[in-house]
């Protein structure tokens, strides 16, 4: 039986590839600081540990697996990444984390480590027409993110290439753009717009305003986390070693995505612009080089994944208020 290691699987991402490679006939291990938050897991042996101490990191990877996915990290939406709080905290926990993951599947002989970058990578002078931002792969130098965030994404990028590079190893490297889906934090300050967005309009009644960020004019692209899961186990299992985005080339406006979750609520919402953390001002995956290399994009339109993470949000508010 193939074995597979899933580092961050008590997150939102890690969850739903738990479950993938359960269904394709794995043995997994899942490491995590806590447990999965909104689904009980699938792994096989799931441990709770911190992956900043490298002992821990040692002791989950006790043995050659199969396939090791690295996708822990301090991470959030914009209302945490993006004020500057948690600068010291995010740069030195995630980059402590890739530090010891890359050497210790090194010193296991383990080839192939997937890593999640992110697209907060990107230079932010690439980013500031909405209409027309430039996240190609060959973009990304000379080096300009718009967060600590993404220049620690930058730095691990880096960090695992270069163990291909001396060490001959095959390690593999995508950028996520904006997952969303089930399953995901969705309130407390570290989730996402489109978990923002339907909680907001999953508590309110039909003609309320709800807070947003900006003038709403901001551009994103939003991937469902089925297809995320997709693209990170075709990378892996690929003679491709990236970076590669994985995300949708389905760009809208944040105003859009609020019109889309009304839509489906089938209530009527008003906008109420307010200042907040922002980001850049337009970002979309371009998906050229992955149709090139595996094949393969994202196809599902952004509504269809977002009727299903209403669904469920909708659900949690409900149960949260009773």
């Amino acid at each position: 039986m193939k074995t597979a290691l899933v580092l961050g699987a008590g997150g939102f991402i890690g969850g739903h590839l738990v479950k993938r490679l359960k269904r394709e006939g794995f043995w997994v291990r899942g490491v995590d600081l806590k447990f999965h938050e909104h689904a009980e897991t699938e792994a096989d042996d799931f441990v709770v540990a911190d992956l900043r101490d490298p002992y821990n990191v040692r002791g989950v990877i006790d043995r050659r697996f199969d396939e090791v996915y690295q996708l822990a990290a301090d991470m959030g939406g914009a209302g945490y990444i993006f004020t500057g709080e948690h600068d010291a905290d995010i740069m030195h926990n995630s980059a402590t984390i890739n530090l010891n993951v890359a050497d210790s599947a090194y010193k296991r002989n383990i080839s192939r480590v997937f890593y999640s970058s992110s697209a907060c990578m990107y230079p932010a002078y690439n980013q500031e027409d909405p209409t027309n931002p430039n996240c190609k792969e060959d973009s990304a130098y000379p080096a300009a993110p718009d967060s600590e965030y993404g220049w620690e994404k930058l730095f691990s990028e880096r960090l695992f290439l270069a163990y291909n590079r001396n060490y001959g190893l095959k390690n593999r490297v995508a950028r996520y753009h904006n997952i969303f889906g089930p399953e995901g934090t969705w309130d407390g300050g570290k989730e996402k717009a489109p978990a923002a967005v339907c909680r907001k309009i999953a508590r309110a009644t039909s003609g309320d305003a709800i807070d947003i960020w900006g003038d709403g004019e901001q551009t994103r692209s939003f991937l469902y986390v089925e297809e995320c899961v997709e693209g990170t186990t075709r990378l892996l299992r690929s003679d491709f070693e990236g970076p590669v985005n994985i995300g949708s080339d389905e760009m809208v406006t944040i105003n859009q995505l609020v019109d889309y979750v009304a839509d489906i609520a089938g209530k009527k919402i008003e906008k109420n612009h307010i200042p907040g953390p922002l980001g850049v001002r337009g970002r979309n995956s371009e998906n050229s080089l992955i149709k090139e290399r595996l094949g393969w994009a994202p196809s599902q339109t952004l509504r269809a994944g977002l009727e299903k993470t209403y669904e469920w949000i909708e659900a949690q508010v409900r149960r949260n208020s009773i």
